[in-house]
């Protein structure tokens, strides 16, 4: 059964597909969202407001959010004890 967690402004994401939660300020991150965007591979879950995690998930897919790495990785963690 998936488990969906909330990525905020009300997105959610699977997580069971979910690789790796990053903050986007590196070079290679930005490179690899770029890279997205320019495939069609991306999916911006923002609302309009800064980007502050950038989500992989299988396959290469990435997800933009504006909730920090650290408040996606806590709810990630309280699925998992549910």
């Amino acid at each position: 059964m998936s488990r969906l967690i909330n990525i905020g402004y009300g997105n959610v994401v699977n997580a069971d597909k979910v690789l790796a939660v990053i903050r986007p300020e590196a070079a290679p991150v930005k490179r690899m969202v770029q890279a997205a965007k320019d495939n069609n591979n991306y999916v911006d879950a923002t609302c309009g407001r800064k980007c502050k995690a950038v989500i992989v998930s299988e396959h290469g897919r990435v997800v933009l959010s504006a909730l920090l790495p650290e408040t996606i990785a806590g709810r990630v963690n309280n699925i998992g004890e549910q």
